[in-house]
């Protein structure tokens, strides 16, 4: 854990499995790290990514408002990314053009306690090449994304979740909209 999390702090790429699918994880206040996401990815920095937090004061950082009915979705074990408005402290290159940002609180026996330890979001893309199926298995993953990381977590008895998350927009006047409801 101390290994990855000096390699996060140094603006480092790593390669893990997330509550969803693997991931390549990054700082997510770090807009160099970000930028070396994208172009690992060989992904258009207009395509946002997805942010993890551990818990719920960890998005209160970050995120000024969350509308009373949106506890539901987030304290549901069903993993649920969130678009949200008018981020703060996160890299403006994870931010999209009209300022929002995709955050989920994630559940996961390796993420969340790394997340935790870290102490600020990390950004968890699906560890493909923009355009290419996404990976449920490390073997899925194109060598060119392994090596292309600073560091692999190799869980090898724990596999990600085929499912991607539930994904919520928070429209201008508060109310909810399932974009990915299942």
């Amino acid at each position: 854990m101390e290994k990855i999390l000096h390699l996060l702090d140094a603006g480092q790429l790593i390669l893990a499995p997330t509550d969803t699918i693997w991931g390549i994880l990054c700082d997510a206040t770090n807009p160099d790290a970000v930028n070396k996401v994208y172009d690992l990815k060989k992904r258009p920095d207009s395509k946002a990514m997805v942010c993890m937090v551990s818990d719920e004061s960890m998005l209160k950082k970050y995120i000024s408002e969350i509308p009373d009915d949106l506890h539901k979705y987030i304290q549901d074990s069903r993993p649920t990314t969130v678009i949200y408005s008018a981020p703060t402290g996160i890299a403006h290159t994870a931010v999209a053009q009209e300022n929002t940002v995709a955050i989920r609180i994630v559940n996961h026996h390796f993420c969340t306690p790394l997340i935790r330890a870290f102490g600020k979001p990390l950004i968890s893309t699906s560890a493909n090449l923009s355009g290419e199926k996404h990976p449920t298995t490390f073997s899925d993953i194109a060598k060119e994304i392994v090596a292309g990381v600073d560091h692999v977590v190799k869980l090898d008895s724990i596999e990600s979740s085929a499912l991607p998350s539930r994904i919520i927009k928070i429209k201008t006047s508060g109310e909810l909209s399932l974009l990915r409801p299942y």
